[in-house]
């Protein structure tokens, strides 16, 4: 898995401060994306144990929230294999933070068992995170009054929820900025 960047102390991509890891490569290419580069599955750097090593010890600082995985695409198969190490390493070493992922996909269409993007690790990742903001951009449904995600068909799904309900439950933002 390669990576363009690494963001230290982001507001921009889910509540709090945070870290925010854009993973390279994505077979969306939504109209309008605001990282094309990111497309490319070689784009930028070549994600290893050290990198690793970075994220853990930047997050460990008490100032941040949590971290949000974006893209790129995080839910391409590939993505999904090193991500999932990643994760299980927060959970272990730093559990009260918050794991935020945006996807080009869709939660129930695309994620779920036997769906297109499902792979043996996509559930357990799924089970790990706080909150999932699905969907395509979609340029025609852009909407900068949105709390944060860029077009009105996205959905900010609150996974802790929704896994106790068994439905979708949407966070409260998704509700527009005041």
């Amino acid at each position: 898995m390669n990576y363009g960047q690494i963001l230290k102390a982001d507001s921009a991509n889910g509540i709090g401060i945070r870290l925010s890891l854009f993973v390279s490569g994505c077979t969306n290419c939504c109209k309008g994306c605001f990282q094309p580069e990111t497309w490319d599955f070689n784009y930028g750097k070549v994600y290893t144990k050290e990198t690793e090593d970075f994220i853990i010890e930047e997050l460990s600082k008490s100032y941040y929230d949590g971290i949000t995985i974006l893209g790129g695409e995080p839910f391409e198969p590939c993505n999904q294999e090193e991500l999932v190490k990643l994760i299980r390493r927060i959970r272990a070493e730093l559990p009260q933070r918050t794991i935020w992922m945006y996807t080009g996909f869709t939660y129930d269409k695309d994620l779920q068992y036997g769906q297109r993007k499902h792979t043996y690790v996509t559930d357990e990742i799924l089970d790990s995170i706080d909150i999932l903001v699905d969907g395509k951009f979609i340029l025609e449904e852009k909407d900068i009054t949105l709390n944060f995600r860029g077009s009105r068909n996205q959905r900010i799904i609150d996974m802790k929820k929704t896994k106790e309900s068994g439905e979708i439950v949407l966070h409260p933002l998704n509700e527009r900025k005041k």
